[in-house]
This record gives C-alpha cells, sequence and structure tokens, in this order.
C-alpha cells in the first residue's frame, strides 16, 4: 500500500513505516505532521485517482528531526576578465516517519513496530563463540641492515678545503 501526496510543490511516494525527506517545516521532533493533499492511494491491484485530490483521504506521520543536505558548491566564473565567484550551500530539511494512510477515517495501512527483544534475552539465546587460540607463526630471521659509513664532522672537511 502506497500513496502519492503532493507537499512543499512536490510529489513524494509514501508507505507507511519508511521515512520521507520535505522542505523544512516548523515543528518540533515528535509532532504530527499530516499529508493531505493525496493524489493517488494504490493497495495491491486496486487503485484510486483524485480529481485533482481524493476527498477524505490523508496520510498522517511524525517529526523525526531536522537536518541539512550535503554542502554544494556553485561556482561562477567569467574566463579571461579574472571574475570568480565560489558560495557554498546547505538545503534544510524535516525528515517525517509515516504512521498511517487513512481513506475516510479507515486506516489502510499502518506502521508495524519493531519487535526488539531486550538485550538479556537475546545474550541467553545465541551463545557466544569462543575463538581457539593458535599456535603463533615463527617469523623468519630478519637480515642485519649494513652499518653506515660514519660522515666525517663538518668541521674537520672546511678545513681541508681551505687549505
Amino acid at each position: 500500500m502506497f500513496a502519492i501526496v503532493e507537499a512543499c510543490g512536490r510529489q513524494y511516494h509514501l508507505e507507511a513505516g519508511r521515512f520521507v525527506d520535505i522542505d523544512l517545516y516548523d515543528g518540533s521532533n515528535g509532532d504530527s505532521f499530516v499529508f493531505d493533499k493525496v493524489l493517488m492511494l494504490v493497495d495491491g491491484t486496486n487503485s484510486t485517482t483524485g480529481v485533482p485530490f481524493i476527498d477524505g483521504a490523508k496520510v498522517t506521520g511524525r517529526i523525526l528531526c531536522h537536518m541539512k543536505a550535503r554542502k554544494v558548491i556553485v561556482y561562477h566564473m567569467k574566463p579571461k576578465k579574472g571574475t570568480r565567484k565560489k558560495q557554498g550551500h546547505r538545503q534544510h530539511y524535516t525528515r517525517v516517519i509515516i504512521d498511517t494512510i487513512e481513506l475516510k477515517d479507515e486506516v489502510l495501512a499502518k506502521a508495524e513496530g519493531r519487535k526488539s527483544e531486550p538485550k538479556a534475552e537475546k545474550a541467553a539465546k545465541q551463545p557466544k563463540a569462543t575463538k581457539e587460540k593458535q599456535p603463533a607463526k615463527s617469523a623468519a630471521p630478519k637480515k642485519k641492515a649494513a652499518p653506515k659509513a660514519k660522515a666525517a664532522p663538518k668541521a674537520a672537511s672546511k678545513a681541508k678545503k681551505k687549505a
């Protein structure tokens, strides 16, 4: 089950339990967000389209967080004129997780919560794998480097050059 909705001047493909990134919206984390401009609902082979929107359809979600996108570098240059301009831009957006898809107050799709077990139960079910210590491999004997020739002191070499 998915819905096509319009928000912030764009169209989004939404499924229950997934998240979507929309343009920055004023609201704090955990607030409810409603997409009321539903263009299309698809449930397997059944689909419903609106003219332009479906009456009584809405998609509800919760605001997870506000974030920034990766930096985009904008570089303007006019060749042979010595004109250069470099700017960076980071777009702000809001991440919304989709909870339900509804049509005329009937829930068509609902996000399922994660089935997580407490850590103590997981540890009891899965025994830890122990590694047996293997004997260390004998290393090949290292070759000794040839001794370096000692350099003559600088003062002595300068005295020889002057004489």
